[in-house]
């Protein structure tokens, strides 16, 4: 899998937009774009379909939002963990308070 930078991602996009009026549909402008940077039109559908979200133009989950989705779920199961582990604990000291003492 190749990764691209954002510059990458910026100028695909950039020379898409100068590029859709001389093509009849979308479609076509993408294959031509990605044919001259290498890479898959789909990987530039993808692009241009993520900026018209961040955009507002379409809808759909923005980047910042499932970003922010994401530390979300992170520390959902972060904090699930830890209270895990801390009613394994009272459990432990509640068996310890009741086990009667020897003296």
């Amino acid at each position: 899998m190749t990764t691209y930078s954002p510059e990458m991602r910026e100028r695909a996009l950039r020379m898409l937009a100068e590029a859709a009026p001389d093509h009849p549909n979308r479609w076509t402008a993408i294959r031509h774009v990605a044919g001259l940077l290498g890479m898959s039109p789909e990987t530039l559908r993808l692009w241009q379909r993520k900026a018209e979200v961040d955009a507002g133009t379409i809808p759909g989950v923005t980047t910042e939002a499932a970003e922010e989705i994401k530390r979300l779920k992170r520390e959902v199961a972060e904090l699930r963990r830890a209270n895990e582990i801390l009613k394994s604990a009272s459990v432990f000291f509640a068996k310890e308070l009741d086990r009667p003492t020897t003296r």
